[in-house]
């Protein structure tokens, strides 16, 4: 290996999430350049943020499956199913909010676990039969809807996906945030010390915070600037909440230790007493039910659900886990980094649409995007073989 792949390699293994914010700084910058300045506006910026949200809901549930080894084809397809579902409950049998809730996420979850159930207890790979899905799904949206869009009444369901808290409560979230991230670098602080392990200097835990700080209050500060529609948008709050509560899955408890001893070493793992079937299944029904919210705030968002909802959604979110360093081997990935990925696939979609670049340049963007970040998981030695 030459002197510049092993500085690459270092360079991208030590730093990868500062690279990846390093990089959407520079494209942030770029379309803001080109777009006469227009890009990072309080409007776009908004716009930008509920347009990354619905794909980063699809990219925490596939970082699971990529994490575990398998990869799942079908999530667009079953994005588009489920929102479409959505939209005939509302508008055809004009069933309750909270009933359309209950039976497109218990619909999400039983898929999921349908898809998960042929990989893990009948080992067909998880590339045939989600592909099998990918197909089928949208047969039956098409099927269901006859080819055309279906509108949505519910000023509820609507507000999943155009709806906007209020700025006060937002700006609440953000200081409890705030306060939750420095109690837990307290507790990750004292925990070590109780132990007599190493801990970093206090100055970089009180620069790391006031970083976060920073980030936080103009994140905020932006949205709420927004004067068409101050706050910070209702699908952008779902998908922090997922981020808090799948990095402590993945972090903290046992079933998310066990997701990457599968990733990592699966004969191993199953060896020391480990259901892996059952973790696989759970995977994928985990992946169902992201699905489910997706959907259905694909369809609050278009206030309609259509036969072309999704359409390609599972390469936005495969390329999102890679672009925020999953590994193509399993074993390695993260929640934040796929939101992350989800922010620089959004911030190319949204940068070219205002530069008016016809659709297939886009394409081209983000297929060689892909291959670049797994180029990059490879030189950085996240996917070596083990």
């Amino acid at each position: 290996m030459s002197t510049a792949s092993k500085g690459l390699q270092r360079v991208f293994s030590q730093y990868k999430i500062l690279t990846l914010l390093f990089a959407i700084i520079v494209i942030w910058v770029f379309f803001n350049y080109l777009t006469d300045y227009l890009f990072l506006t309080p409007r776009n910026i908004s716009n930008l943020f509920r347009q990354m949200a619905i794909t980063g809901m699809l990219a925490s549930g596939m970082v699971f499956i990529i994490i575990a080894g398998e990869i799942d084809l079908s999530v667009g397809s079953l994005l588009g199913l489920l929102g479409g579902i959505a939209a005939i409950l509302d508008y055809t049998y004009h069933v309750p909010l909270t009933a359309i809730f209950a039976i497109v996420l218990l619909l999400g979850v039983a898929i999921g676990g349908w898809t998960g159930y042929w990989v893990a207890y009948q080992r067909v790979p998880s590339f045939i039969v989600s592909l099998s899905g990918f197909l089928a799904f949208r047969g039956i949206l098409l099927g269901i809807t006859k080819g055309t869009t279906v509108p949505v009444e519910s000023q509820g369901l609507v507000w999943l996906g155009q709806g906007y808290l209020p700025v006060w409560l937002g700006n609440t979230i953000a200081i409890v945030a705030l306060l939750f991230l420095a109690f837990q670098s307290y507790q990750a602080r004292t925990s070590r010390l109780k132990y007599g392990l190493t801990v970093t200097p206090v100055w970089q835990d009180v620069a790391k915070l006031v970083l976060a700080a920073a980030i936080i209050a103009g994140f905020v500060h932006t949205l709420n600037s927004y004067e068409g529609a101050p706050g910070v948008p209702v699908p952008v709050l779902i998908t922090l909440i997922i981020l808090a509560v799948f990095t402590f899955v993945a972090n903290r408890t046992v079933f998310g230790r066990r997701i990457y001893s599968i990733g990592s070493n699966l004969e191993a793992t199953r060896l020391s007493g480990v259901n892996v079937k059952a973790i696989k299944l759970a995977v994928f029904a985990l992946m169902g039910l992201m699905c489910a919210l997706a959907g259905m705030t694909t369809t609050a968002r278009l206030a309609a659900g259509g036969p072309s909802a999704g359409n390609l959604g599972e390469l936005d979110a495969i390329a999102s886990c890679f672009i925020g360093g999953a590994s193509s081997r399993g074993g390695v990935g993260t929640i934040y980094g796929a939101l992350i990925g989800a922010l620089i696939m959004a911030s190319l979609d949204n940068g070219m649409s205002m530069l008016g670049l016809d659709s297939f340049w886009q394409m081209i963007v983000k297929g060689t995007i892909l291959l670049l970040a797994v180029w990059v998981d490879v030189i950085s030695g996240a996917g070596n073989d083990r």
